[in-house]
């Protein structure tokens, strides 16, 4: 089993900033991309960022140059700052990671349990 605990959500002030962090443990052979997706209240769940083993990083529009993603291969940990939040920022924010759990396995999606991010305007 895998497991993604996300920790560092909570409430800010609009153009304040917060800073996400998620780390996978358990039985871990490999983990390929890591992300965070976010889901607002009556909206679909939506990609923020993602970042491949590689260092290779990808954003949703709404977020380039406020949120920066990065990751410690070394802890299976993947980060993100939050700058210049907006009220559109709220949401739930979810930790997302491509993971083998053998050399034999496949490529499996795992979640976290998400953390609320609250924005005040």
């Amino acid at each position: 089993q895998v497991q993604l605990v996300e920790s560092g959500g909570g409430l800010a002030q609009a153009g304040g900033s917060l800073r996400l962090s998620c780390a996978a443990s358990g039985r871990i052979f490999s983990i390929n991309a890591m992300g965070w997706y976010r889901q607002a209240p009556g909206k679909q769940r939506e990609l923020v960022a993602t970042i491949t083993s590689g260092g290779i990083t990808s954003y949703a529009d709404s977020v380039k140059g406020r949120f920066t993603i990065s990751r410690d291969n070394a802890k299976n940990t993947v980060y993100l700052p939050m700058n210049s939040l907006k009220a559109d920022d709220t949401a739930v924010y979810y930790c997302h990671a491509d993971v083998k759990t053998t050399g034999f396995d496949r490529w499996r999606d795992y979640w976290g349990q998400g953390t609320q991010v609250t924005v005040s305007s």
